[in-house]
C-alpha cells in the first residue's frame, strides 16, 4: 500500500513573489534586465517599465505555471487605466495567492 502523498501547502506571498519575480526576469531577458531586483512595491509601469504585450507573456507564463486558477486578463480587466499604471508586483502576488487559495492549490 502506498503512502498518501502529502497535501500541498498553501501558497504563501513569499513563495508566490519568488516565483512571479523569476517569471518577471524571464519576460525581462529579452531586455537584458533580467538583474533587475523585484519585490512587492515593485511597479510593473514605472520600475519594470512593461509594455502590453509583456503582460501578454506574463500571463502566459502565469497559467503555465498555476493553470487556469490564475487570469491576469481578468485580474486587469476589473481596473481602471490608472490602477493598472500603479500596478505593484505585490498585488499581483495577493491576486495569485488569493486565485490559489480560492480556487484550489495544488
Amino acid at each position: 500500500m502506498n503512502p498518501t502523498p502529502p497535501a500541498p501547502a498553501q501558497p504563501t506571498a513569499d513563495t508566490v513573489l519568488a516565483e512571479v519575480s523569476d517569471m518577471l526576469r524571464t519576460v525581462l531577458a529579452e531586455y537584458g534586465d533580467d538583474d533587475v531586483v523585484i519585490g512587492m512595491s515593485t511597479t510593473f509601469n514605472r520600475d519594470l517599465e512593461l509594455e502590453s504585450i509583456d503582460l501578454v507573456t506574463l500571463a502566459g507564463l502565469l497559467e503555465e505555471r498555476y493553470g487556469q486558477r490564475v487570469n491576469l486578463a481578468e485580474f486587469l480587466a476589473g481596473m481602471d487605466f490608472d490602477e493598472i499604471i500603479d500596478l505593484t508586483v505585490g498585488r499581483l502576488v495577493e491576486h495569485v495567492v488569493w486565485s490559489l487559495k480560492t480556487n484550489g492549490a495544488g
